[in-house]
C-alpha cells in the first residue's frame, strides 16, 4: 500500500504549509510535482537535501516527481532569503553545474523506472531560451499585477530600510519566471504541485495564480520548514563552509563526522528528515537514546544512514575506520587501509612537515626522524624521546616504537609518502615525504 504523502511529511516534521485541496488532489490520482534547483554550483549541498527527500517521498507515495534544473533562472538569482544579488553565471559554468547535479539526483530518484511515476529531469533553459522579452511581457507580465508582486515578503524585505542595496529589475522579475515554469509544466506535463522551502511560498503561489489566470487550471503549493540548528546557527554550514554531497568537495569522512557531531536535539529532528527509517524504528531509536544518551545511538544511526545514501557502504566503512583512528582503538592495518584523501581529512589541523625523499634517506634512525619533528614541538629533546620510547609512549603509524635506534628503512610509509608520529593518546605529527 502506498503511503499518504502529506501524512508522511507531517510526522517527519517536513510540512510547513500546503494550499487547501492539496491532500485531496494527491488522494484522488497520480499527480506530478516539481522542485526547482538553481545550478549555482556543480554539486548539491546538504541544504538541498530536504527538497530532494521530499521528491523521493513523493515518488515512494506513488506520485511522479520532476526535478527542475534552473538553467535559465540560475542566470538571474532568486531574492528569497537573501540580502544581496547573486552573481550571474555564464552558460558554460551552468552546463557543468547541471551535469554534476544530475548525477547526484540519480542516487535518490528513480529516473529509469518503467512505472508511470518514473522521475523526470527538466531544465527551464529549454523553454526560456527562445522566449523574447516582448513575448514574455505579453504572455506572462500582463496576468500578474505589480501590486501583487510588491506584496511578496521577499520583495518587501529587499525594498525596506533593512536592505541598503535595493533590488534590480532582474531580481524583481524572478517570481514571474518561476511562476512561468510552473505554468509551462502544468500546461505541457500536467504538473499540478510545486514544492520547496517555506521561503519559496510567495514564488510558488505566483505560479498557481498564473495558471489560474491564464488557463483556469488546477495548481497547488506545498512547502517544508527551513531547517535550523538548535543553537540558532545556520544548518549545513561549518567553519569551512557548505557540507557538499560531492566527495571531492567534502570527503565522506568529513560528511560522516558532521552528522555524528550533531546535538541530541538536532539528531532527533534530522533522523526523521534525512533518513527513510520507519516511524517505529525511529521511535525505538529515540527511546534507546533517551535511556543512554552518552552512547549517541541516534547520531551514529543518522550518520550511517545518510553517509551510505549519499556516498556508499564502502565510504561509510572508510569513515568509521577513520573515526576510530582518532577517537578509539585502531591498528596499523586500519591506518594503512585509508585512502590519501581520507587520511589527510582525518589529520587536518595536525602539525605537519614535508621533507624530500633525499632528506629522508639521509636520516639514519627513527630517533633522528623524531628530531625532524622537534621544531613542531612534538617532542622537546632526544632525551625525552628516549624516555617516552622506553615507556611505550611513542607510536609510528599506530605501532608502538620499541627501539629508538631502529633504522628508518624499517618503517612502512602510508600511501608511500606519509609517516604518522604519535605521542601518548592524542598528540600527532604527520611527516610527508615528497
Amino acid at each position: 500500500m502506498k503511503k499518504n504523502f502529506v501524512e508522511e511529511l507531517r510526522w517527519r516534521g517536513m510540512l510547513h504549509d500546503a494550499m487547501p485541496g492539496t491532500e485531496e488532489q494527491l488522494n484522488k490520482e497520480i499527480t506530478g510535482a516539481y522542485v526547482g534547483i538553481d545550478p549555482t554550483a556543480d554539486s548539491l549541498h546538504i541544504g538541498h537535501l530536504v527538497s530532494v527527500m521530499m521528491l523521493k517521498h513523493f515518488q515512494l507515495s506513488g506520485h511522479k516527481p520532476y526535478a527542475l534544473i534552473g538553467g535559465a533562472t540560475g542566470m538571474i538569482g532568486d531574492p528569497s532569503g537573501k540580502s544581496e544579488e547573486r552573481n550571474l553565471l555564464n552558460e558554460e559554468t551552468l552546463q557543468k553545474n547541471q551535469d554534476g547535479i544530475k548525477k547526484q539526483l540519480s542516487k535518490f530518484l528513480d529516473f529509469d523506472s518503467q512505472e508511470e511515476n518514473s522521475a523526470e529531469l527538466v531544465n527551464n533553459y529549454d523553454w526560456m531560451k527562445e522566449f523574447s522579452f516582448l513575448d514574455f511581457a505579453r504572455e506572462v507580465g500582463k496576468h500578474i499585477t505589480v501590486n501583487y508582486m510588491m506584496a511578496k515578503e521577499s520583495v518587501k524585505k529587499r525594498l525596506s530600510q533593512e536592505s541598503k542595496v535595493g533590488m534590480s529589475f532582474t531580481e524583481f522579475t524572478y517570481q514571474l519566471l518561476q511562476g512561468y515554469d510552473f505554468y509551462h509544466l502544468n500546461h505541457t506535463k500536467n504538473v499540478k504541485l510545486q514544492m520547496g522551502g517555506s521561503d519559496q511560498w510567495g514564488n510558488i503561489v505566483t505560479g498557481t495564480e498564473l495558471i489560474r489566470r491564464k488557463s483556469q487550471g488546477d495548481a497547488f503549493a506545498l512547502t517544508c520548514p527551513l531547517i535550523t540548528k538548535a543553537d540558532g546557527r545556520k544548518f549545513g554550514k561549518t567553519e569551512k563552509g557548505n557540507i557538499w554531497l560531492d566527495p571531492e568537495k567534502t570527503s565522506p569522512y568529513e560528511f560522516y563526522q558532521f552528522w555524528l557531531n550533531t546535538s541530541d536535539e538536532d539528531a532527533a529532528k534530522y533522523i526523521k528528515i534525512f533518513t527513510f527509517l520507519s516511524k517505529e524504528k525511529i521511535e525505538s531509536l529515540l527511546n534507546q537514546h533517551n535511556e543512554a544518551p552518552h552512547q549517541r545511538a541516534l547520531q551514529k544511526k543518522l550518520a550511517e544512514e545518510i553517509t551510505t545514501m549519499v556516498h556508499s557502504a564502502e565510504d561509510l566503512e572508510m569513515a568509521q575506520k577513520a573515526s576510530q583512528i582518532l577517537f578509539g582503538k585502531s591498528t596499523t592495518e586500519d591506518l594503512a587501509s585509508l585512502n590519501e584523501k581520507t587520511l589527510l581529512a582525518v589529520f587536518d589541523g595536525v602539525p605537519q612537515k614535508e621533507i624530500t625523499e633525499a632528506e629522508f634517506n639521509e636520516i639514519p634512525s627513527i630517533l633522528d626522524l623524531i628530531s625532524v619533528a622537534l621544531d613542531g614541538e612534538f617532542i622537546k629533546s632526544k632525551g625525552e624521546a628516549r624516555k617516552l620510547v622506553k615507556g611505550g609512549g611513542i607510536s609510528i603509524n599506530k605501532s608502538k616504537l620499541e627501539d629508538a635506534e631502529q633504522t628508518v628503512d624499517t618503517i612502512g610509509k602510508l600511501q608511500e609518502k606519509y609517516i604518522l608520529l604519535q605521542k601518548g593518546k592524542k598528540n600527532y605529527f604527520l611527516i610527508k615525504i615528497s
